[in-house]
């Protein structure tokens, strides 16, 4: 998740382990251990802009890497910490801030290495976005609440409420997910693998996508309290790396570099119709019913013996934030 909400996390974690004399302390030694599960974000390489997404969220947001995080978190605060609390109680307070920061970046519709060295593939559960207001607002409330109250019971509560608000996104995923398969097959189509992910900042808006006959179908779903509404997408082809649709050779560095981010993002790859020198993850778009990539990889068939470079496309136009604010609140669109 965003790096905010999950050194907030930690810092709730922290204090519901912790005596009235320590709520303080103990939030921020949850608040820098949790950050630190991110440290794998610093693995990069300016000749091979790949690296990061191989590494980021990787071996850190390990489940099994937990103690070992924990540890290091606590060594590089004890020398600021050894007046105010013993080692083995600093301890505690850094296992408790960074052994969520995994499963929540595993909610997420990112995911991550959870299980690794055990299943070598990023989990995602899809039930929250990586940005979701509604659930900082919940950890920042419960902090302050802690800290004024000095209080663990008002931790323990706070997070009780977080998990709720995760299983709401439970519940709204099954819907989302429902919607999709019946909206499949009313086409006549066969899917051969899919998924539904929230939209920025909700559970009510979702991104539906699956492959059926070697296309990507999309469609925007809401799932609102008082029912559904489908936003029919489009399709596009799917990208299938060492064919004669891939633009380099396969055999060059960017066709290895097509396969490396075709399992990152888990086979869902195409080239984008309006870059075709890009490769897209159709997981994700900045509208929910649209193809146009968040990030890929831009490929150039003149130098293919180069790695290909990483782009982020965030653009939005005033047309399309107005479309995507219509689906939000279920407004019909023509």
């Amino acid at each position: 998740m965003d790096i905010l909400t999950q050194g907030l996390l930690g810092a709730v974690s922290a204090q519901a382990g912790a005596r009235r004399d320590e709520v303080r302390v103990a939030a921020g030694v949850g608040f820098v251990a949790a950050l630190l599960a991110d440290a794998d974000a610093l693995i990069r390489s300016s000749s091979d802009p790949l690296l990061y997404l191989e590494y980021h969220r990787h071996f850190t947001h390990s489940l099994f890497f937990v103690p070992a995080g924990a540890l290091l978190a606590a060594m590089v605060l004890w020398p600021l910490l050894r007046h105010r609390l013993a080692f083995g109680r600093l301890y505690l307070f850094a296992l408790l801030g960074y052994a969520l920061a995994g499963f929540l970046d595993v909610c997420t519709s990112y995911g991550t290495h959870w299980l690794w060295p055990l299943v070598d593939e990023r989990l995602a559960f899809n039930i929250i976005s990586i940005v979701d207001p509604v659930f900082t607002l919940i950890l920042v409330t419960t902090l302050a609440l802690a800290l004024r109250r000095a209080a663990a019971p008002a931790a323990r509560l706070g997070l009780m409420v977080a998990g709720a608000y995760l299983l709401l996104g439970v519940a709204q995923h099954e819907r989302a997910a429902a919607v999709a398969a019946d909206l499949a097959a009313e086409r006549g189509h066969e899917v051969e693998r899919g998924l539904v992910k929230p939209t920025l900042g909700n559970l009510v808006l979702w991104r539906s996508v699956y492959e059926a006959a070697g296309r990507f179908h999309v469609d925007a779903i809401r799932v609102g309290v008082a029912g559904t509404r489908i936003y029919e997408g489009r399709s596009v082809a799917v990208l299938a790396p060492g064919t004669s649709a891939s633009p380099v050779p396969p055999d060059s560095v960017q066709g290895e570099d097509i396969r490396r981010f075709e399992r990152f993002s888990e086979g869902y790859i195409y080239l984008d119709p309006g870059r075709t020198d890009v490769v897209g993850d159709a997981r994700y778009a900045m509208l929910p019913d649209r193809m146009g990539p968040l990030w890929g990889i831009r490929l150039d068939p003149d130098a293919p013996h180069r790695h290909a470079d990483y782009e982020v496309y965030r653009d939005m136009t005033m047309a399309e934030r107005q479309r995507f604010i219509d689906m939000l609140l279920g407004r019909r669109i023509d």
